[in-house]
């Protein structure tokens, strides 16, 4: 039988960097999502404000097992 999983799309967002952004999304999804084994970075945006990032986006899709 083969392996089923199920994906969910979050938006985290950090005003440190992407990678933290990343994490924030799969941190988020923990909250009530349980089984998270893996997380796949779709994109990568970011807010400018003078002339500066002020905030790292990234959209995360986050896979986890479906019980049968």
């Amino acid at each position: 039988m083969a392996d089923i999983a199920k994906v969910i799309t979050i938006i985290g967002s950090s005003t440190e960097s992407f990678a933290k952004a990343a994490d924030a999304a799969v941190q988020e999804a923990a909250k009530t999502v349980r089984g998270i084994n893996g997380a796949h970075v779709v994109s990568m945006s970011a807010v400018v404000e003078n002339d500066r990032i002020s905030q790292y986006r990234t959209t995360v899709n986050i896979a986890f097992g479906v019980e049968r």
